[in-house]
């Protein structure tokens, strides 16, 4: 088991403290309600202070929680926020297509799928939010790569791995395939992840026109292409439903 690091254990703990109970407290109240020496707790509470996490009354030199505190909250709560208005726009994707739905946002150089709705029949299938997929090969992961400048970073500097002899690894072909994605508002992933599975996507806009997330559908290549090409309709389906859940966020009409 790996080894938990002291200082930052009593930083999370200080937070929490300071999370709950009274507004603003004392060096010494931290210390005492911690088991902590003075020295000790103020130390960690300057550090904290320095990184925005923590604000000193200067009246009273009591603490409390600082603004940047606020700001990574709101992060959260902007994925939540995305994923509640994307709910029933992704029901009614999966309904009409019958195929899954996927949500993602950028994570740690990749695709975090923060929701995910089955397709719509009775064969066994397994929740996968909270997974994680590749930028390169996925179309979830193209499109964030294709509108979002830091996951094109992310996705250009890292080593893309070939999990299919489809997928695409070559810095210039994967800009090209960015620049199609840009030129046609969706992204799509045929047998470049996994064997016999095929994707498309589409981004989402927040009120700021910034691109946040993507929605795409997933399933069989035999479902979910035609001729060799994704199916037309199914692709209309997924650009309407990023438009719809961008409207959603504030981005308006486009």
């Amino acid at each position: 088991m790996a080894r938990t690091i002291q200082s930052l254990e009593r930083a999370a703990a200080m937070l929490r403290l300071l999370a709950g109970g009274e507004r603003r407290l004392g060096l010494s109240d931290v210390a005492s309600a911690l088991g902590l020496a003075k020295g000790t707790a103020h130390g960690i509470l300057r550090t904290l202070q320095q990184e925005g996490f923590v604000e000193q009354d200067p009246a009273s030199g009591r603490y409390q929680l600082g603004a940047e505190l606020l700001r990574l909250g709101n992060s959260y709560l902007d994925v939540h926020e995305l994923r509640a208005r994307a709910l029933v726009w992704a029901d009614d994707l999966a309904r009409s297509s019958g195929e899954s739905v996927y949500l993602g946002v950028l994570h740690q150089q990749g695709v975090l799928i923060i929701h995910h709705v089955f397709r719509p029949d009775d064969s066994r299938q397994v929740l996968e939010v909270g997974a994680m997929q590749p930028l390169h090969s996925t179309a979830l992961g193209k499109v964030l790569s294709a509108y979002d400048p830091v996951a094109h970073s992310e996705a250009a500097e890292a080593e893309r791995e070939a999990f299919t002899p489809r997928t695409v690894t070559g810095l210039a072909d994967f800009e090209g395939i960015l620049d199609l994605t840009r030129a046609r508002g969706w992204a799509s992933d045929v047998e470049e992840t996994w064997e016999g599975v095929a994707s498309v996507a589409s981004p989402i806009y927040d009120r700021r026109r910034m691109p946040v997330g993507a929605v795409g559908v997933t399933g069989a290549v035999e479902r979910v292409c035609e001729a060799g090409e994704l199916r037309a309709q199914l692709v209309a389906a997924v650009r309407d439903c990023a438009r719809a859940v961008s409207r959603d966020l504030g981005a308006g009409r486009f």
